[in-house]
C-alpha cells in the first residue's frame, strides 16, 4: 500500500484558499488584522504580518489568479526541486518581497498589502529559469507564449506599473518576487543559468 504524502505546496495552496474564502466571506476583518503594514512593520510591530499577509487576498480575482499560477508552477517546481528546497524558496519569495515593500513604504502609514504574489512570482521565474522554452498560457492571449518573453514581457510591465502607481497592485512585490526565484536558483544550481545564457 502506497503511503500519500502531501508536500508543502499541497499545505500552502489549502490554506492560502481556505483561510483567503474564510476572510472574504465569513470574516472580513482578518484580512485587516493579517495585512503587512510596512510603516508598523518597520518600527518592530506586527512582525509576524510579514508572513500572514501572504494568506489573505482582497477579492476573488485577486485569489484566483494568484491559485491559478501556484496551481500549474508550484507542484511542478516541488517535484523538480523537492519538498525543502521548493519551501524554501516560497518562504524567500514572500519574504523578500515583503522587505521590498518595507523599505519602498516605510515612512506611509497608510500603506498595507496583502496577497501571496511575491512569493508566487519567485516559483514562476524559478521555473522559468530551468524551463525557459517551455510555453505558457496567459489569459486573455489565445497562443502559448515561451516563458522567458513572458518573463520579459512581465518585468516590463511590472516596472512600469510601478512608477505609474495607478492601481492597487503591489508591482514591486512582484518585481522583488521575481529577482528571488532567479537569485535562488543562481545560489542552489549556477549551472541552470549557464544553460539559460548558453
Amino acid at each position: 500500500m502506497n503511503n500519500l504524502t502531501i508536500g508543502p505546496a499541497a499545505i500552502i495552496f489549502a490554506l492560502t484558499a481556505g483561510i483567503s474564502l474564510f476572510a472574504l466571506y465569513r470574516n472580513p476583518r482578518l484580512i485587516n488584522r493579517f495585512a503587512m503594514r510596512p510603516y508598523q512593520v518597520s518600527r518592530g510591530r506586527d512582525l509576524e504580518t510579514v508572513i500572514t499577509s501572504g494568506f489573505v487576498h482582497g477579492d476573488m480575482s485577486h485569489l484566483f489568479f494568484n491559485l491559478f499560477t501556484f496551481y500549474f508552477f508550484a507542484f511542478q517546481m516541488e517535484r523538480f526541486l523537492g519538498p525543502a528546497a521548493f519551501l524554501l524558496l516560497y518562504l524567500l519569495g514572500l519574504i523578500v518581497s515583503s522587505v521590498c515593500s518595507i523599505v519602498k513604504e516605510r515612512n506611509n502609514s497608510r500603506y498595507a498589502t496583502i496577497g501571496a504574489s511575491g512569493a508566487i512570482s519567485a516559483v514562476l521565474f524559478a521555473y522559468i529559469v530551468y524551463f525557459p522554452t517551455s510555453k505558457l498560457i496567459i489569459f486573455p492571449i489565445p497562443i502559448p507564449i515561451p516563458a522567458f518573453l513572458f518573463a520579459i514581457g512581465y518585468v516590463g510591465y511590472s516596472m512600469w506599473a510601478a512608477k505609474q502607481n495607478r492601481d492597487n497592485v503591489n508591482h514591486d512585490a512582484h518585481l522583488c518576487g521575481a529577482a528571488t526565484g532567479r537569485a535562488f536558483v543562481l545560489a542552489i544550481d549556477p549551472g541552470a543559468f549557464m544553460n539559460l545564457l548558453s
